[in-house]
């Protein structure tokens, strides 16, 4: 199934226990393209500035993303983000933050793209995300990630947007602000009273180092998450994760809970590459077998 991600492309330096990146590329959806892409064909539409170095055109450069939707808009500066992580990388700080083509006009679905059967709208103003869902014909499955703060200053906008996506990605500390409920389960349920009546109503709700607690219409599982003795910089982790699952999911042209289970599994694994190293150095490397291999290392785990 075709599958087609927007959100940002941006220019990040990043500091963690391990070392500094300074202007490496980043953005939602660079990490969701990489880490799609070796389970399915991905179109991107994103939009970037006249700054943007053509040497990071490179970044692009895997067969399955298709980057006909990938704008440069003229008079305008690429999406900054500067931030550093403490010793236990669970949360980033952000030190500087320049939105710049963000806080611009989004980009445009190109018409070859708009049959686009799944859809992953990465975390921006909810009102763009509804602006960029209209451009597509009758997705099955339109997924939406949001952050804490478009919860904080966005809601208005926010609540009446997750009536018209089929399934919501976030973090717990997001589920908690979005909904008020300490307890995750509770939360995860009145999440999914949010979302479109009658759409797939699927909550992934991510713990970090402690895995993810996942909702399918009825069903619920958790998933932990993948022992990794290296971790030097887990930006773009929550990206990688979505575009594992959904670029699995894709292929498979099916939405079960069995699907939906190895889906996760298959985010969570593609999520593990991206940490390994900064920017797209170590998933923009990684082989099918390596995939594979670390799979079944996780499937070997969860079977005792």
């Amino acid at each position: 199934m075709s599958l087609l991600v927007t959100g940002s492309i941006g220019i990040d330096s990043v500091t963690t226990p391990h070392g500094t990146a300074d202007d490496v590329i980043g953005g939602s959806a660079v990490y969701f393209s990489w880490a799609a892409a070796p389970f399915t064909k991905v179109r991107l539409v994103g939009v970037v500035g006249t700054d943007f170095p053509p040497a990071f055109e490179a970044a692009f450069a895997h067969p399955n993303i298709d980057i006909t939707g990938l704008e440069r808009r003229a008079g305008s500066k690429t999406f900054r983000w500067k931030g550093t992580y403490d010793k236990t990388m669970n949360e980033a700080t952000t030190l500087a933050i320049d939105l710049n083509v963000l806080a611009e006009q989004g980009p445009k679905v190109p018409p070859q793209f708009a049959d686009s059967k799944v859809v992953f709208l990465a975390a921006t103003h909810p009102n763009l995300q509804l602006e960029l869902l209209a451009q597509c014909k009758s997705p099955r499955l339109a997924i939406a990630d949001t952050r804490d703060f478009w919860i904080e200053q966005f809601r208005p906008a926010l609540l009446p947007a997750l009536a018209s996506f089929d399934g919501l990605v976030l973090n717990d500390g997001e589920a908690r602000l979005l909904t008020g409920s300490v307890n995750l389960v509770a939360g995860l349920r009145q999440i999914q009273g949010l979302l479109k009546p009658t759409g797939a109503k699927i909550v992934i709700i991510k713990k970090g180092e402690h895995g993810c607690l996942v909702a399918i219409g009825q069903d619920l599982f958790a998933l932990p998450a993948y022992p990794l003795e290296k971790v030097i910089d887990p930006t773009g982790a929550g990206d990688s994760f979505a575009g594992g699952m959904l670029g699995y999911l894709a292929a498979a042209d099916q939405y079960d809970l069995a699907t939906m289970k190895k889906a996760v599994a298959a985010g969570t694994v593609m999520a593990t590459f991206t940490i390994e190293d900064f920017s797209l150095r170590r998933i923009s490397t990684v082989t099918r077998d390596e995939i594979d291999a670390r799979m079944a290392t996780y499937r070997q785990m969860l079977a005792h």
